[in-house]
C-alpha cells in the first residue's frame, strides 16, 4: 500500500512502480469510482479494456437478475412477518 498527498489543485501522484507495472503513460485516460467511502481508480489501458470482454456474455440480463434476487427477499421478509 502507498501513501499519497492531495495538492491544492486535488491532483496525486501515482507511484513509479504502479506506473510501470500497469504501463501508464502520460495521457493515460483514469476512470474514477467513488462508492462514498472508497476511491477506486482504474486505467483505461488496452489490457483493461480487453479484461472487460465478455463479462455479460450468456448472462442474464443484470436489471432483470436485480429484479428477481429483490422480490425473493421482499417475500422471504414477509415470510418472517407473518408468523
Amino acid at each position: 500500500m502507498y501513501t499519497v498527498t492531495l495538492t491544492q489543485k486535488g491532483q496525486i501522484v501515482i507511484p513509479a512502480k504502479i506506473r510501470r507495472r500497469l504501463r501508464l503513460k502520460k495521457g493515460t485516460k483514469l476512470h474514477v469510482d467513488d462508492d462514498g467511502v472508497i476511491i477506486t481508480i482504474r486505467p483505461e489501458t488496452p489490457e483493461y479494456i480487453k479484461s472487460l470482454r465478455g463479462m455479460y456474455k450468456g448472462g442474464e440480463h443484470t436489471t432483470g437478475g436485480l429484479v428477481a434476487e429483490h422480490r425473493a427477499e421482499m417475500l422471504k421478509e414477509d415470510k418472517k412477518w407473518k408468523r
